[in-house]
């Protein structure tokens, strides 16, 4: 075994970066982020990137690589972070430490995907337009009669996984499940999933007052310039989609803010249901 690979997890607003800091430090590692939105170069303010002392304190990577306009995938994360491992590993690290709160990118470090083709950008778009056009019911319609195993097996409330398995449906003419072989690779180093645990009510605390700094910082104005882009799935996000509407004028920008803290909280409870399930995660009191 190379070594051993230390995940920091949790929910949302948990703590998770300045933990992974402080333990990053005390192993001599950088911190190779693991999460779905803040490797986007243009979102920062409304996915919490590192401050600019915390990346000055250790060196971090997936931080602001990927533009907006580029699909990128847990696959692809699954690639460039397991050769980031290795080559760091061979570079002499006895321990790496990896942070995150996406679910997806955890799982594809710890586990593997299996081979899913490439999106197709303009189908992707299409699809996205009738989601906001006409709502989730008529997607999921469609999945249950292209790829009734899978319609049966997702959240059909999750637009993205709903989507993207709408997408290869239609575009391969082949169902998103059979490409799904459900094997699990094996990895050359040791891994570590560290959980930090907050309680509820503390942690709702802190989503509160993330959102309410967001806004402070400049959310608006960030969302604001990413109109040209709102309809790319990386900015079908907590954080983006509330401003978009307020930008619309559908909204007040306090509804937009209490509909942030309100979905931030439902995104966090999903994280700690699906790694509840883990009996892998050593849980820790969050600091």
């Amino acid at each position: 075994m190379r070594g051993r690979l230390t995940i920091i997890l949790g929910a949302t607003a948990s703590g998770k970066t300045a933990y992974a800091i402080e333990r990053a430090l005390k192993a001599g590692s950088p911190v190779i982020s693991c999460d779905s939105r803040q490797i986007y170069r243009e979102m920062s303010i409304g996915t919490a990137v590192p401050s600019a002392s915390q990346l000055s304190a250790v060196k971090h990577y997936f931080i602001r690589t990927v533009p907006v306009t580029r699909l990128y995938s847990a696959g692809d994360y699954e690639i460039e972070a397991i050769d980031l491992v290795r080559e760091l590993f061979d570079k002499g690290h006895e321990e790496l430490i990896m942070a995150g709160g996406s679910m997806f990118y955890i799982d594809a470090v710890c586990n593997g995907l299996d081979y899913l083709p490439d999106g197709v950008p303009s189908l992707r778009e299409e699809l996205w337009a009738s989601l906001r056009e006409n709502g989730p019911a008529p997607l999921a319609e469609k999945l249950r009669s292209l790829d009734p195993q899978t319609a049966s097996t997702i959240d059909l409330s999750n637009s993205q996984r709903l989507i993207r398995a709408l997408e290869v449906c239609i575009s391969t003419g082949r169902p998103f499940s059979s490409f799904k072989t459900g094997g699990r690779k094996k990895r050359d180093f040791e891994i570590e999933k560290v959980g930090l645990s907050v309680p509820r009510e503390e942690l709702y605390r802190r989503i509160d007052g993330r959102v309410d700094r967001m806004l402070e910082d400049g959310l608006v104005e960030e969302v604001r310039s990413l109109l040209p882009y709102r309809n790319l799935s990386a900015l079908q996000t907590v954080g983006y989609k509330e401003i978009f509407d307020y930008l619309d004028g559908t909204v007040s920008l306090d509804e937009a803010a209490r509909l942030i803290r309100r979905n931030t909280r439902h995104y966090a409870k999903k994280q700690l249901t699906w790694w509840r399930r883990d009996p892998s995660v050593r849980w820790i009191p969050a600091g």
